[in-house]
């Protein structure tokens, strides 16, 4: 399969460049052209000849939008198709301040979180940078956006499809490539990072100089309850991950943020509250509550709003930053995994027939 050249930053764009035997002022062009999302033959500032060369030996654009579906509150999904064939989605989610972007960085996942979709087939393969990247770089054209300060996309957060950390090399290299200054430059400390608590590599990633901010998924405050729901809570500790937290705190100055999924009777009790509040207060760190967004293929259900703000009130009582995410994307299967899962499912049963 051809290289993708959105794998590349400017620098290495010009090599490549120079080793087709081109002048180097090419390269600029090239680049910009890929960040607006232009294919080869849409380079019209290129000589016909050298486009030919560029599409026999690269690929310009690494994702293709075949479906998006809008929400009612303006939350939009959109399925890719990759170069090999496979389907990845991610979701856009608009704000008075502009939009998000929330995008997949695997085909598929091997975590197995119970409450979650993406890996109910296992992990297929990661995404390559060009490929994460793809996506931000293809709805921000859908959306008739530039670059720099004419870009539609303000925030990106990597909590899709795939555990980023899982995939950390092309990730790391993703957040490099996307708030690069001649490209679609979005600041990384709009940009937020989603993981299960891989506690290496958010050691790691603590000292690639990077100002993203860090969110935890936790879900449970007790280790033997989130390993019901999270394996991989069954490798790594809640008071690991807390030191892996400090750590990146630390080094980057960047409060961390923890997810909590509310599963109705499994972790939104008083119990939970009260060590949540135990576990997490005096720290920098905020908790993000999420109702959860049930998916057919397993038989977890959402607290009720009641029971949502109820749970908040008791955090906020006990000292802790939290809110409640608000509700977004419900009637376009707006949770993670949940659109191409479906795609795979109809497309399997049209094969049969």
């Amino acid at each position: 399969m051809k290289d993708c050249l959105l794998n590349y930053n400017l620098e290495e764009i010009k090599e490549i460049v120079s080793n087709l035997g081109e002048k180097s002022f090419r390269a600029g062009q090239i680049y910009k052209a890929l960040h607006l999302g232009l294919d080869f033959s849409e380079m019209t500032e290129l000589s016909k000849t050298f486009r030919e060369t560029l599409q026999d030996n690269y690929v310009a654009q690494s994702v293709k939008i075949i479906k998006s579906l809008k929400s009612v509150d303006g939350t939009e999904k959109f399925l890719f198709a990759l170069c090999d064939g496979n389907v990845i989605e991610c979701v856009l989610m608009k704000y008075k301040y502009g939009y998000t972007i929330c995008v997949s960085t695997q085909v598929g996942c091997r975590m197995g979180c119970a409450f979650c979709a993406s890996g109910l087939n296992g992990l297929i393969r990661n995404l390559e940078p060009a490929e994460i990247l793809g996506e931000v770089i293809a709805v921000n054209r859908y959306l008739g956006g530039g670059l720099g300060d004419k870009r539609k996309i303000i925030n990106i957060v990597l909590m899709g499809s795939g555990e980023p950390l899982d995939n950390y090399d092309n990730t790391v290299k993703f957040l490099h490539l996307v708030s690069e200054q001649n490209g679609i430059n979005i600041s990384q400390r709009n940009i937020s990072l989603s993981t299960s608590g891989i506690v290496p590599k958010m050691y790691k990633l603590a000292d690639e100089n990077v100002s993203i901010n860090l969110t935890v998924s936790l879900h449970s405050p007790f280790d033997e309850e989130r390993e019901k729901i999270m394996p991989v809570a069954k490798t790594y500790k809640i008071s690991e991950i807390l030191d892996a937290c400090a750590n990146y705190f630390k080094k980057t100055g960047r409060r961390y943020i923890f997810e909590y999924v509310l599963i109705k009777g499994n972790n939104d009790t008083m119990r939970h509250a009260n060590a949540l509040i135990s576990k997490l207060k005096g720290r920098p760190c905020h908790v993000n509550l999420i109702r959860l967004n049930e998916v057919k293929e397993n038989d977890l259900k959402s607290a009720t709003d009641k029971e949502a703000y109820r749970f908040l009130g008791l955090l906020e009582k006990g000292g802790l930053s939290a809110t409640l995410r608000r509700r977004m994307g419900e009637d376009i299967d707006g949770a993670c995994g949940q659109l191409r899962q479906r795609y795979i499912e109809e497309t399997a049963i049209k094969g049969e027939n």
